[in-house]
């Protein structure tokens, strides 16, 4: 823990770590209803899709409306609610989507379904609006991101137990759930799961209204009225609209398109890249305007937020693309030509890297001394790491391949150390190392290529955290109205993805890894600027 005055409120951060739970655990479920839903409902793979494209968009849409509506009002509504009240909200939220989920399966609907699930996102689009600057709300400022990382660390176990549990649930075992099983999938299985997930929704709602040591953390302070911010993102959404529209008319050849090159695959990446180009462009044009002039542009008139807008969608966009392709890499014959049920123990662990990097920093939240904190630093991610091991093999899979991957988490756990939990240069040397990462697995094949690409969860582990602790700090007022554009930011596990896919069409899978450099590339840049831009403010975090 940091030496400063300012004490963490641990009561309250235990409480808040409940919600942190519930986003891994239900994102997990999305695998499995992907495959169970394709073949209930006679879909198509990219109708299939759509479960995915529910839920992640959801996020933008969600914080949009808060942003819109903060902005009309001059009231950051977040804001006024206080911190505990919008958790409250939020999980209320997705406690209507789980029931609508219920009604969906019973009405044997797809589109109910996706309305379920859509409702659900809803609720933790607010929640996460509210939920990482509570985080850093809770002690001392300048480490808010070991608190994130904890609840980080929360929801990465949630994720990595959330496949076990669906399993006892909807399958009753704990093995390897194969295609037939999914296809013979129990409807009244699913109703029993969202309706105990409904109740755990209502529960952790319930414990944060009566917990009197969870602070309210309210803000009543009138914001300046965001126009110029406003009309950017109605601006970003219509364009995106435009050229997502082409995307998702996959099987019309004579669809509505942008730019006709003749060939439909050509038409979606052109389009893919529009919406990315929009999204950083728009972002960056707007960093330069407020410069100029702040009036009329809110949060967005702080050069750390605007930057760290465009971080944390490359962020989210890079961390999905890797483990999203990491299968189709695993295919091919250079890289091992593993199988289908081969291959689910390296995405296992490339999404387990990200809990066992999270629990590395997350033991910093607690008031260890130094000598225990460098031996918790160590445990707990090889601990993590055991669980990843365990949970596989339990589900009857051989994990003796991955092994010696525990010296690739042993890299992580030193550069954690020697960064001396300093959110900027945390940041850089875990982006740097990322870069690493990725050039190497360009650079080669076999298991050095499939670990350097694996140990990308490692380093992501750390990143949404300390960058949206380097964005949101000095922010003041417009803290809240900064987290929920940075929610808006999850959007990139919805573009940079596909073009990745897209892209490895044409140059090849393996090249196509050259997109996760590019990312990690912007990410270092990012704490670097970051720490200059917070300094020149007369804020000092390291």
């Amino acid at each position: 823990m940091s030496d400063s005055t300012i004490k963490t409120n641990y009561s309250a951060l235990y409480t808040l770590i409940i919600v942190f739970f519930f986003w891994g655990f239900i994102a997990a479920s999305n695998g499995v209803f992907i495959p169970f839903c394709k073949h209930h409902f006679s879909l198509d793979q990219f109708q299939s899709q759509l479960i995915d494209f529910a839920f992640y968009t959801a996020y933008y849409v969600g914080a949009l409306v808060l942003f819109i509506v903060s902005t009309l009002r001059r009231s950051d509504i977040v804001g006024k609610w206080g911190y505990k009240k919008s958790i409250i909200y939020g999980l209320l939220f997705s406690a209507v989507g789980a029931v609508a989920m219920i009604v969906g399966v019973k009405t044997d609907v797809y589109l109910g379904l996706l309305i379920g699930l859509f409702t659900v996102a809803l609720g933790y689009s607010l929640q996460q609006t509210a939920a990482n600057p509570f985080a850093i709300a809770l002690g001392d400022p300048k480490t808010g991101s070991d608190r994130i990382n904890l609840g980080g660390s929360i929801n990465s176990f949630g994720t990595t137990i959330g496949p076990i549990i669906l399993g006892l649930v909807l399958f009753g075992t704990v093995g390897e759930i194969t295609d037939s099983q999914i296809n013979n999938m129990n409807l009244d299985n699913v109703v029993f799961l969202y309706l105990v997930v409904g109740i755990l929704f209502l529960l952790a709602a319930a414990i944060f209204h009566f917990s009197k040591k969870v602070p309210a953390c309210v803000q009543e302070s009138e914001v300046e009225k965001s126009t110029k911010s406003l009309k950017l993102f109605v601006v970003i959404s219509v364009l995106l609209l435009v050229f997502m529209v082409p995307v998702f008319n996959s099987y019309k050849t004579d669809g509505f398109i942008i730019l006709n090159f003749g060939d439909i695959e050509l038409n979606r990446l052109v389009c893919l890249l529009g919406a990315f180009a929009t999204v950083i462009i728009s972002l960056l044009f707007a960093h330069t305007k407020a410069k100029k002039d702040n009036s009329g542009w809110g949060a967005l008139q702080y050069s750390q937020l605007a930057l760290g807008l465009v971080a944390l969608f490359f962020y989210v966009g890079v961390e999905v693309c890797i483990g999203s392709n990491l299968g189709e890499l695993l295919s091919e014959e250079e890289f091992g030509g593993f199988s289908t049920s081969q291959i689910a123990p390296f995405i296992s662990m490339y999404w387990g890297g990200l809990m066992i990097g999270r629990w590395c920093g997350a033991v910093l939240v607690f008031d260890f001394k130094k000598t225990m904190k460098i031996i918790a630093m160590v445990v707990a991610p090889l601990l993590a790491f055991a669980l990843v091991i365990g949970v596989n093999t339990l589900a009857g899979h051989d994990m003796t391949i991955l092994y010696y991957f525990v010296f690739c988490v042993l890299l992580q756990v030193v550069a954690f150390i020697l960064c001396k939990e300093k959110p900027a240069l945390t940041l850089f040397v875990f982006a740097i190392l990322a870069v690493t990462a990725m050039t190497i697995g360009l650079c080669s094949t076999g298991i050095v290529a499939v670990y350097a690409f694996l140990s990308g969860g490692l380093f992501c582990s750390i990143m949404w955290s300390n960058i949206f602790t380097l964005s949101t700090l000095g922010l003041g007022k417009y803290t809240s109205q900064g987290s929920s554009l940075l929610v808006m930011m999850i959007l990139g596990g919805g573009i940079i993805p596909p073009i990745q896919g897209k892209l490895a069409d044409i140059i090849g899978i393996h090249n196509s890894y050259i997109i996760p450099i590019i990312g990690f590339s912007y990410i270092a840049f990012f704490a670097v600027a970051a720490k200059r831009i917070l300094r020149k403010q007369n804020i000092e975090i390291e």
